[in-house]
């Protein structure tokens, strides 16, 4: 198991730590967490931008980068892209991701 930690765009109000298995995508944790914050309207299937996150920067460097596909969607969030930017389903969760840290945007639509 591995630990995420997902804040809420309010600052002040607690972060949800969630311990997922290796292997799913940030996404897939966050939906089966009933979290609210991502909606995931297309299921992962990369069609859709309700799943953005942020991605704290000390984190961003140990993700692979985006694929075109994926950065072309992020122009389609509801909140303005940001430094850090990804989609959640894009994000597959490994050993080495444990202690992830991503903001949740103030809303998805």
């Amino acid at each position: 198991m591995i630990t995420i930690h997902l804040q809420p765009h309010d600052p002040t109000q607690a972060a949800h730590s969630l311990q997922v298995q290796p292997g799913q995508s940030l996404m897939q944790a966050a939906v089966d967490a009933n979290l609210d914050g991502i909606q995931a309207d297309c299921g992962g299937l990369l069609t859709c931008a309700t799943c953005h996150v942020v991605v704290q920067s000390d984190w961003q460097s140990k993700l692979p980068p985006a694929s075109s596909d994926e950065d072309g969607m992020l122009a389609f969030t509801a909140q303005a892209r940001a430094p850090g930017s990804r989609l959640s389903c894009q994000i597959m969760l490994t050993e080495a991701l444990d202690g992830l840290q991503v903001t949740l945007p103030e809303s998805q639509y």
